[in-house]
């Protein structure tokens, strides 16, 4: 069930509406005595201003929501009108005592994202996907099991199979689903040394202001059940999605995983292993366009202005090539 839209309380310009989740209930550990067991909501945040006849819908990754304002002015460019969905227990969509970014299977997320691509395309003659991160593994399984819906799928930096050592993602996949069978909100001990955050954070090295509440340093606790389900969908890229459309997915040129904080991270994704990613793209459909830009950080967007420029017009030459 959808509520009205109002004015957005984050991002000035721009309106948001949440969608009740129907039947879907907080979990036990989540419940508040004063509160209740509500049910989940989704959120969907649009420009204020609509008047293209096309449009894309954009889909965050973990430990994050959208307020990359600069991405809607691409597409707008381009002929797009703009939307942005924060999934439920992300972002706007986060309420008091919930376990951030907690799902145990990610095609539960069909239910925000159908009703989410139905609303938008009520007002569109077509619909680009466009997801950064784990909302790209979410985004591409999606896709992949909706064929037919989408125009075009651009993809920032997808998590599309794990990262480390072959020893490391051999045995990693046991030990989780092992641990999950028998604690699903286990809190798993991986290490978050906070260099990313210091790459975007503007009081730090980087340049962008976002709210500490909704993108966190250190992030969300990784739980055992969410990290089953993560692998679960690489393990579906591996075996070969048919995503029917054109695909456009964009990483960093180089990752690096160093444990003492240099200013080469200013340029590197140190979040994901981007020569895994770029080895599993053709696993992704029959139409996939592939680019490496040197200089960018894991989100592409919150690069340098060059990198960010050429990110832009990656997008633009790639559209008017296969969308138009």
């Amino acid at each position: 069930m959808w509520h009205p839209w109002r004015d957005d309380d984050l991002l000035a310009g721009y309106q948001a509406r949440d969608m009740e989740l129907v039947g879907v209930r907080r979990h036990p550990e989540e419940i508040d005595p004063e509160v209740g067991d509500d049910e989940l909501v989704a959120t969907l945040v649009r420009r204020n201003t609509r008047h293209h006849a096309r449009a894309v819908l954009y889909i965050h990754g973990w430990n994050d929501y959208f307020f990359q304002t600069h991405v809607a002015d691409w597409w707008d460019d381009l002929g797009y009108d703009f939307y942005a969905l924060d999934l439920r227990r992300y972002g706007r969509s986060l309420r008091a005592g919930m376990m951030g970014g907690y799902i145990e299977d990610l095609s539960e997320y069909d239910l925000e994202i159908d009703a989410a691509f139905e609303r938008v395309s009520e007002h569109h003659e077509g619909v680009v996907l466009y997801a950064h991160s784990t909302g790209g593994l979410t985004a591409a399984l999606w896709a992949d099991r909706h064929p037919g819906v989408l125009k075009g799928l651009v993809l920032n930096s997808p998590w599309i199979d794990l990262q480390g050592s072959a020893l490391i993602r051999a045995l990693m996949p046991r030990i989780v689903r092992s641990v999950a069978t028998r604690a699903a909100t286990f809190v798993l001990p991986l290490p978050d040394n906070g260099f990313y955050a210091r790459t975007l954070d503007m009081l730090r090295d980087g340049t962008w202001t976002y709210d500490p509440e909704l993108k966190r340093n250190p992030s969300q606790p990784t739980r055992s059940a969410w990290l089953t389900a993560v692998m679960a969908g690489h393990d579906k890229v591996s075996a070969g999605l048919e995503i029917d459309c054109p695909i456009l997915m964009v990483t960093s040129a180089r990752s690096d995983f160093r444990r003492s904080w240099s200013d080469e991270l200013l340029g590197v994704d140190s979040v994901l292993d981007v020569s895994r990613l770029a080895a599993k793209a053709h696993r992704l459909g029959r139409h996939v366009t592939l680019v490496r830009l040197e200089g960018a950080i894991h989100d592409i967007v919150l690069s340098t202005r060059v990198v960010r420029e050429s990110f832009a017009d990656e997008i633009r030459r790639w559209e008017s090539a296969y969308l138009r």
